[in-house]
């Protein structure tokens, strides 16, 4: 499948913003950008010297061609230097949606003030702006100059910036990013703050010291672009973006007297250059006047997992959970999906005892106060599940955690709680669960396992049997984890057996 993203946006002589800029932000991506430039500016790490705008004829010819060969996923849109760019581009916008078997994704970075704070446009297209292209927007991107600008809201606290994201929707955009670039609060950390309208998503590092960050805002918002035309979720996009940018601001370097570009070097794969999802109870929580929860030990962790995890089966009773251990399967998860069941403390309990008796690791999905009362190995919890459980309760317990992720955002959010082992799914399509949405594919996990390896064990789940088990162990992953692949097998031991050799052939 072929990802276009179009970038229409300024070309920066300097070569560290504008075209240029998301030139090099979607290649890290491997997404073709296309381009249609709508001003030529003079400028040089020094500052902007001349802003000339294009024709719109000229936009109008760039736009006519692409739509004719090259229709994209995402468009991302950066500075458009008057009022008549942005109507043109509006009615342009306006005409693929309606008529694209599948409409673009607009992703608008509002370049009103550069980062060296030249003035980009001119006053009087903010009104255009909000009247005419921000209610055509998918995802805009502002930073505190830009937000402070379009919405008359000073940004001096979490309050103020959820409040300028509803203005900024109100408008019409459907998602907000808003940038903490240049919003030094709490001091000496970057906050980034996102909605959608039904979830939001903050997230912090402390601020990396840099003078030479120019091109950020393009770049952030150009991954965001790759990101979506490669179907990522919009909080992973946003993550994901923002490590791009972490990364970037670490290798900058100066090419002229001035401000230095930020520096483009692929795919986030560094832990560190990841910001921390902040929720209730972690940290810069209290900063950021979330309400706490009881207070949970984060730096401590749950206990780990000192022998490899191996072949993991996934099973629905104690009766399969013995089936599995006798054909020396590594570790296995007890999934009952019916609370009603009527045996289900009997099955928990039973399930246990096995994995005592076979000295193996048996974990209890979702029931972690059965777990705990009968001693288990350890317990399982999906993303939803780590806001019921008590999570001091399974620490105290010295039990194991294990949680399920879809995504990279889930990933860092999962990473805040220490767990035993980190769950990557759906790798396939599946029929015991829906995960539309949610399929992460190889490309993904291999993406996902170098981040994560050296503090956990990492498990693929989802869709896999025995003819994929091979790629998916290609990817370095700890622990392969099957739900049908043994159980729905004609000869178990056979599947048990070609599993188990497809990971000691990559080992």
């Amino acid at each position: 499948m072929s990802h276009i993203v179009w970038s229409i946006a300024g070309s920066d002589s300097g070569g560290g913003a504008g075209i240029q800029a998301d030139l090099k932000a979607t290649q890290s991506f491997n997404v073709h950008c296309c381009t249609v430039i709508t001003a030529l500016t003079a400028q040089n790490s020094l500052g902007v010297e001349a802003l000339n705008p294009v024709a719109t004829d000229v936009i109008e010819s760039q736009l006519m061609a692409l739509a004719q060969d090259m229709p994209a996923a995402v468009i991302k849109i950066g500075m458009l230097a008057n009022v008549q760019q942005i109507q043109l581009i509006a009615e342009h916008l306006s005409h693929y949606k309606a008529t694209w078997s599948v409409p673009p994704v607009i992703v608008y970075d509002p370049v009103a003030i550069a980062t060296s704070g030249d003035s980009l446009t001119e006053e009087d297209t903010v009104d255009a702006l909000k009247t005419h292209l921000l209610p055509l927007v998918d995802v805009v991107t502002p930073n505190t100059h830009e937000t402070q600008l379009l919405t008359g809201v000073y940004l001096i606290g979490p309050s103020a910036v959820k409040e300028a994201a509803a203005k900024l929707r109100d408008f019409g955009a459907k998602s907000v990013v808003i940038k903490g670039g240049h919003w030094d609060y709490p001091k000496g950390y970057c906050i980034d703050y996102a909605t959608d309208g039904d979830n939001e998503y903050w997230l912090g590092n402390e601020k990396i010291q840099t003078p030479h960050s120019h091109g950020t805002g393009c770049s952030l918002s150009s991954v965001m672009a790759a990101c979506v035309a490669k179907s990522y979720p919009f909080k992973d996009a946003f993550i994901l973006a923002k490590a791009y940018i972490n990364a970037g601001l670490k290798a900058a370097r100066r090419y002229g007297e001035g401000v230095g570009p930020v520096a483009h070097t692929g795919f986030p794969v560094t832990l560190d250059d990841y910001p921390q999802v902040i929720e209730a109870g972690s940290w810069l929580a209290d900063e950021l006047e979330f309400a706490l929860p009881e207070e949970f030990n984060f730096a401590a962790g749950f206990a780990s997992i000192d022998e490899p995890m191996g072949l993991y089966a996934v099973v629905d009773s104690a009766d399969w959970v013995e089936k599995c251990l006798a054909l020396g399967v590594d570790t296995v998860q007890l999934r009952i999906k019916d609370p009603q069941q009527a045996n289900l403390e009997a099955e928990i309990e039973t399930a246990i005892a096995l994995g005592q008796k076979y000295a193996a690791k048996v974990f209890i999905n979702d029931y972690w106060e059965l777990a705990i009362k009968h001693g288990a190995y350890g317990v399982h919890l999906g993303q939803e599940d780590i806001d019921k459980a008590n999570l001091i309760a399974i620490q105290e317990a010295g039990l194991r955690l294990g949680v399920s992720t879809h995504g990279f955002y889930e990933m860092l959010r999962a990473h805040n709680y220490r767990p035993s082992y980190l769950a990557f799914g759906a790798i396939y399509p599946t029929a015991t669960k829906d995960m539309t949405g949610q399929i992460q594919g190889l490309e993904k996990l291999s993406q996902f396992v170098p981040l994560m390896a050296s503090s956990y064990p990492t498990v693929a789940i989802g869709g896999i049997d025995c003819e994929r088990a091979a790629e998916v162990a290609a990817t370095g992953v700890s622990s392969i984890a099957v739900v049908r692949a043994i159980t729905e097998a004609q000869d178990p031991e056979l599947a048990v057996a070609t599993l188990k050799q497809a990971m000691a052939d990559n080992d």
